[in-house]
C-alpha cells in the first residue's frame, strides 16, 4: 500500500537545486509582499485618520513652517518681465483713453512672443473678451496697429456669459482646448457682472474679482480685467478706480492709464502689484499706428544682485552637460560651496523662477525611495511634474 504522503510529495526529479531555488524565491517574494502590505495598511490608516480630522467641525487647516520650507512649488514665470506676472490684475482708465488699444497691443505681443518696449515677453496663447467691440471693428483696429501679419495664438470673443452665469465654464473649456493659454483679457468688468438694483458694496466688488482670480489661479494664467476710473481726481492714481476698494483688494495688482489732457497723445501708466515694485511709465501714442510707444520710466526696475549659488549652478550646466540629476549633498560637493543640503534645496526652490529667467535653467525636485532628488536642465524637454506641493486645502501632498 502506498502512503498518501508520498503521493503528495513535491516532484524533485529535476534535482535538489531546483527545489532550493524555488524556496529562496518564495521567501524573498513573501518578505517583499509583507513589507508592501504593511506600507499600504499604514498609508490607509493615515488616510482614515486625516479624513476623521477634517470631518471634525473644529478642524483648522494649517501647514507648519518646516513643511512649508520642505515644499517645492511650481516655478512661476512672468508673462512680461518686470511688468506682468501670473495673477489677476485690473487695468483701468477713463473712457476712450486708449485702454482697448493697449489690450490689443499686450495681447499681440504675448501671442507672438515679441518684446514689448524694453521688456522681455514670454510667448503664450491669449484669449481676449472684447465685449464692447464687434469683429469688423477688431479687424480694422488690428490691421491699423499691426498690418497684415496675423497670429494663430490670439483668440477673440465679443460675447460671453456672466461671472455667475457660466463664464467660468466658457474659460475652462477654452483652456482645455488651448492648454498653453497664458493670458485672458476681460474687456470690460461691467459686461460680465450681473445687473442689480442695489449699489455695489465692498463685498460684492471683492467677490466678483475673487471668483475670477480663483479661476486664473487654478489654471496658472494671467488675467487682465478692464475697468473704468471715476471722475473725481485723487493724489493716489489707484484711488481713482471706480467702485470700492474691494476690487483692488481682491486683485494681485493694477494698472492705471491716464492723461493730463484728453487731446494729447502722452499718457502715464502707473503699476502696482503684490509680486512687483511700483512703477510709473510714460507713454506716447503713435498717431499713425495708434500703438503705445515707450518714452521713459520714472522708476528703474530693481534687479537682484548676483547670487553665488546660482552662478555656480549655471557654471556646472554650462561646462559639464546640459542636465544634472542627484541629491542636494552631491550638488553641494560638486559646486564647492559650504552649504547644508536642506538650505541648498530651499534656496533653489525659492529661486527657481530666477534660474529660468536669468540662466535658462529649469529646476525640479522630487521624492524617491532613496530621498529627495534634484533635477537641473537647459534643454526644453517634457517632464512630468511630480514635485511635492501644497494642495489647495493647505495640506502637504
Amino acid at each position: 500500500m502506498i502512503d498518501k504522503k508520498e503521493m503528495t510529495a513535491p516532484n524533485v526529479s529535476v534535482g535538489a537545486d531546483t527545489e532550493q531555488s524555488i524556496q529562496k524565491c518564495t521567501d524573498i517574494s513573501i518578505n517583499d509582499n509583507d513589507e508592501n502590505i504593511k506600507d499600504l495598511d499604514e498609508s490607509f490608516r493615515e488616510m482614515q485618520r486625516e479624513m476623521l480630522r477634517q470631518m471634525d467641525p473644529s478642524y483648522l487647516k494649517t501647514v507648519s513652517m518646516s513643511a512649508l520650507y520642505d515644499t517645492d512649488f511650481e516655478t512661476q514665470t512672468a508673462l512680461i518681465d518686470g511688468l506682468l506676472y501670473q495673477g489677476t490684475y485690473l487695468f483701468v482708465g477713463s473712457p476712450k483713453v486708449g485702454k482697448s488699444f493697449m489690450m490689443a497691443q499686450l495681447a499681440y505681443h504675448i501671442s507672438t512672443g515679441t518684446p514689448l518696449w524694453n521688456y522681455r515677453v514670454r510667448n503664450a496663447t491669449v484669449l481676449y473678451f472684447a465685449l464692447e467691440d464687434d469683429y469688423p471693428r477688431l479687424q480694422r483696429r488690428l490691421y491699423h496697429m499691426f498690418g497684415a501679419d496675423g497670429t494663430d495664438n490670439l483668440y477673440f470673443a465679443t460675447e460671453s456669459k456672466t461671472v455667475n452665469g457660466g463664464l467660468e465654464d466658457q474659460i475652462r473649456g477654452f483652456i482645455q482646448e488651448h492648454p498653453d493659454t497664458g493670458l485672458i483679457i476681460i474687456d470690460t468688468l461691467k459686461r460680465v457682472r450681473e445687473t442689480g438694483g442695489a449699489d455695489y458694496s465692498y463685498g460684492s466688488d471683492y467677490d466678483v474679482v475673487a471668483k475670477l482670480k480663483a479661476l486664473a489661479d487654478s489654471y496658472k494664467v494671467t488675467m487682465l480685467i478692464v475697468h473704468h476710473t471715476r471722475k473725481q481726481q485723487a493724489d493716489d492714481k489707484f484711488d481713482t478706480i471706480s467702485g470700492t476698494n474691494g476690487l483692488l483688494g481682491a486683485a494681485d495688482g493694477a494698472f492705471v492709464l491716464s492723461k493730463e489732457k484728453r487731446t494729447t497723445n502722452a499718457a502715464t501708466l502707473d503699476v502696482t502689484g503684490r509680486d512687483q515694485q511700483d512703477q510709473r511709465i510714460h507713454l506716447v501714442r503713435n498717431p499713425q499706428k495708434l500703438i503705445w510707444e515707450f518714452e521713459k520710466s520714472e522708476t528703474e526696475v530693481w534687479t537682484e544682485p548676483p547670487d553665488p549659488l546660482l552662478e555656480k549652478v549655471s557654471t556646472v550646466l554650462s561646462s559639464d552637460s546640459s542636465r544634472w540629476d542627484g541629491t542636494a549633498s552631491e550638488l553641494s560637493k560638486l559646486i564647492g560651496l559650504d552649504i547644508k543640503p536642506n538650505v541648498l534645496s530651499l534656496r533653489l526652490s525659492i529661486n527657481g523662477g530666477r534660474l529660468l529667467k536669468d540662466y535658462d535653467i529649469h529646476y525640479k525636485a522630487s521624492r524617491t525611495h532613496s530621498g529627495r532628488k534634484i533635477s537641473l536642465w537647459k534643454e526644453s524637454v517634457s517632464m512630468c511634474d511630480d514635485r511635492d506641493k501644497l494642495s489647495e486645502n493647505g495640506d502637504v501632498v
